[in-house]
């Protein structure tokens, strides 16, 4: 059985994440304070989601 995907379900996750990865580079050249704990925020959420697919267990193949 196959499934076919649409462009929204591939790309849409890995657009997000650039999207915040951006956010959090911009944020951190734009100043101090508030700026600083966005950055910080945006650029580790790539990281969680990473994080949160490694943890998962890998479906078995019969």
């Amino acid at each position: 059985m196959s499934a076919t995907l649409s462009t929204r379900e591939i790309w849409g996750m890995p657009i997000i994440l650039g999207v915040v990865s951006a956010v959090g580079l911009i944020s951190a050249l734009l100043g101090d304070g508030i700026w600083d704990a966005l950055s910080w925020v945006a650029l580790a959420a790539p990281l969680i989601v990473i994080g949160w697919h490694l943890s998962r267990p890998t479906p078995r193949k019969i």
